[in-house]
């Protein structure tokens, strides 16, 4: 699955930028620069160059890893912003609930333009972030009405990802129709949430059939909801057999319980239904249903994640964003089944080699590959959103405009949170450690081993003289090696050398006792 950035006649800019400046801040692959795809850097970079170069490569590929850069998009009226306003409030961007029309005249966070807090409706996209469970989750949300369905096309373009909300009641409407099919347009595997299941009339089975029908959709649900309407208390998820009750004044906190005795038939048989549909597009699950083995909750999700990105299959979610039911499982489904940036292929175009088609990697250490899919007049002028594929972009840089061909610099980055702009952090951090200069005399006949030991505790020599029978050796170690070298330096030489040392400075640790120091962490974070 190649493609031009979800466009075949797209041109992309495919230039090497640099800059004579020294910017503090700057942005990564695969980050969406004033709409906030962020990225951490990381340094670009035998046997050991090799090796080093696979520990950066897996460092920033670890990174990208944790990143989804979806939309949410539907029907007008069909509860999508309500749904985003859950979403940034179960993940801690914001600390309130408001609704679209609600009494206090507040509106929600993605409706920033004053009509649409008027009319409750969203006229243009907004972009946001959050993370949620450590993970960087990038948000669009898109409008539903059908005169702004620019705003979708411009949005999904750039999008690895996307959650098609359905209403329960209205089911698959025309404008639903319309946003599946953009989708489809620019190949991004989505995710269905029927939605508005504490409704009056309420048929999530009903608007499965449709979207079956209507949207030509191979899907299975992979929850079943216990009750519906007034009645609808919460949901069984499918994959581990589990109900879940969303309690708290704002469903915040998940109780994970048994399923019912009175709905487990209901749910085994959907489950069935479930694998089966996965089964038909997947060969590895296809093999273990033929066979009769027990599948097991972690190789049928790998399986619904692998039919999802290959977009052959469509997982339904089910809840009920405005009574705050349903919401935290779609986030872990969008972690568990939709792409990060580099489990999609794209590619651009080199305009140096007759518009030859070049895969894009995602490396930060590439040749910087954007597109500025969407323009707009800010309050301190004009706003550029920009999706970059490959390579990175810093404050102070000047980039080419493929189409005019002009350098144009890059001013300012910012990230958005709705219609807030915020600063980027200083981009490629790096860890610290204390250097000592360390100041050794020892007798001359010692003094390759000495040497030599230094060598070992990653210090740098800068000063070797002699005094008479001695030599005088200055270096450079990192604090954390000199611990124990008392004894050390006595053993060296039968007691005859001595040192001192004093601070000299903070320095980057080097790349394996920073990958060492992250693994430690995580692995702490585990235990925990």
């Amino acid at each position: 699955m190649a493609r031009c950035a979800r466009s075949s006649t797209m041109r992309l800019l495919y230039t090497l930028c640099s800059s004579s400046l020294k910017p503090q801040t700057q942005i990564s692959t695969a980050a969406l620069l004033a709409g906030s795809f962020q990225l951490r850097q990381y340094s670009a970079g035998s046997a050991a160059a090799l090796r080093q170069k696979e520990e950066k490569e897996a460092w920033w590929k670890e990174s990208l890893q944790k990143l989804r850069n979806i939309g949410i998009s539907a029907h007008i009226d069909s509860g999508k912003t309500t749904l985003t306003e859950r979403v940034l409030y179960y993940t801690g961007r914001i600390h309130e609930i408001h609704e679209v029309r609600g009494k206090d005249g507040v509106g929600a966070k993605m409706d920033s333009m004053d009509l649409e807090r008027e009319k409750g409706i969203t006229i243009q996209s907004a972009a946001t972030y959050c993370s949620w469970k450590d993970y960087q989750v990038n948000i669009i949300d898109t409008p539903g009405h059908v005169d702004f369905t620019i705003e979708v096309e411009r949005a999904l373009r750039v999008l690895d990802g996307a959650v098609l909300v359905l209403c329960s009641v209205g089911g698959v409407q025309s404008q639903s129709i319309t946003v599946d099919r953009q989708m489809r347009r620019y190949e991004v595997p989505r995710l269905a949430f029927i939605n508005k299941l504490d409704r009056m009339g309420a048929d999530p089975w009903k608007v499965l059939n449709q979207a079956r029908s209507k949207l030509r959709h191979h899907s299975a649900a992979v929850q079943v909801p216990i009750g519906l309407e007034d009645d609808f208390k919460g949901l069984i998820d499918l994959v581990n057999m589990k109900a879940h009750y969303f309690h708290g004044s704002n469903g915040e906190k998940i109780v994970i319980e048994d399923i019912p005795a009175n709905i487990e038939a209901l749910a085994l048989e959907k489950r069935r239904e479930l694998i089966e549909a996965v089964s038909e597009v997947d060969d590895k699950l296809a093999e273990a249903f033929l066979s009769d083995e027990p599948i097991s909750s972690i190789d049928l999700e790998e399986a619904i994640r692998r039919a999802t990105i290959a977009q052959k299959f469509v997982p339904v979610f089910m809840g009920s964003a405005f009574k705050n039911k349903g919401v935290q499982p779609l986030l872990d489904g969008v972690l568990s089944y939709l792409p990060s940036p580099t489990e999609v292929s794209n590619y651009a175009l080199d305009q140096t080699k007759n518009e030859e088609k070049v895969m894009l990697s995602g490396s930060p250490a590439g040749p910087l590959v954007a597109l500025a899919f969407k323009l707009e007049e800010g309050r301190f002028g004009q706003l550029t959103f920009l999706r970059i594929y490959e390579g990175i972009v810093k404050k102070g840089d000047f980039i080419i405009n493929v189409n005019t061909g002009k350098k144009v610099k890059v001013p300012r980055l910012v990230r958005m949170h709705s219609n807030e702009m915020e600063c980027y952090a200083p981009a490629k951090p790096v860890i610290l450690e204390p250097v000592m200069m360390v100041e050794l005399k020892a007798p001359t006949e010692f003094q390759g081993t000495v040497t030599g030991d230094i060598n070992k505790r990653k210090g740098m020599i800068v000063g070797n003289d002699q005094e008479g029978d001695d030599c005088v050796i200055t270096a450079h170690v990192p604090l954390n090696n000199m611990f124990g070298y008392s004894t050390a330096l006595r053993s060296m030489t039968q007691g005859k050398g001595e040192f001192t040392m004093e601070y000299l400075q903070h320095a980057q640790v080097s790349q394996d006792v920073q990958m060492q120091l992250v693994n430690t962490y995580k692995a702490s974070k585990g235990v925990e």
